[in-house]
């Protein structure tokens, strides 16, 4: 449990430090994550930090069971007056160990993705620690795409990262870095070209 904060922590430190120094008309660029902005994607991580287990069912059945409802409602709620305010709210869940029903390694998929999400557009690049992928990807392969997964698209496939000795599943290979990887099980079709392999054109048809 302790090292799974360890790396949480480190990630949202990571975050806030290459975001502090953005101007406002950055906070306002598309992120990876379909809809939201840079601006959107930093109030969801503050809310998703601050978020329990009784508030996220709370919350979820106060938005009729629709996830994306909830999620909208959270980045809402937790935008503030601008990205100064956001920032700010970030620096101020930086060590929280909250967390909603759902297996703790997810707290590092939304760091690192959520992370992605936003750095990517913008052009900042980050080296990961390796352990926090993995933990990731081990979270990813077996979780179904409703639930933000890539369960179903990496099903019969073996996923082998290029940059490291992660490999994942059997069947057809695809491969592709550790973090490419990890955004194409979760959903980021911007990465889906950078595959590679003979079960890459497979992977891609899923997502």
């Amino acid at each position: 449990m302790n090292d799974v904060w360890r790396l949480v922590h480190a990630e949202r430190r990571a975050l806030i430090a290459d975001l502090a120094d953005l101007t406002a008309e950055r906070w306002r660029t598309p992120s990876l994550c379909e809809g939201w902005s840079v601006h959107d994607v930093a109030a969801h991580l503050v809310d998703s930090a601050r978020t329990t287990r009784i508030g996220f069912v709370r919350d979820l059945l106060r938005a009729r069971l629709d996830f994306d409802r909830l999620n909208e409602r959270g980045v809402a709620r937790e935008r503030g007056d601008g990205p100064a305010d956001t920032l700010a709210r970030m620096r101020a869940v930086v060590s929280r160990t909250s967390t909603p029903p759902a297996p703790l390694n997810t707290r590092i998929v939304e760091e690192v993705v959520h992370g992605e999400d936003v750095r990517r557009p913008l052009g900042i690049g980050r080296a990961y620690p390796a352990e926090a992928l993995v933990r990731a990807l081990g979270v990813q392969i077996r979780t179904p795409v409703a639930y933000g997964g890539g369960k179903e698209r990496a099903a019969g496939l073996r996923l082998e990262a290029s940059d490291g000795e992660v490999a994942l599943g059997e069947g057809p290979v695809v491969t592709g870095s550790t973090v490419d990887l990890l955004l194409a099980l979760s959903g980021r079709r911007s990465v889906l070209e950078a595959l590679r392999g003979p079960g890459a054109d497979e992977f891609r048809a899923r997502t």
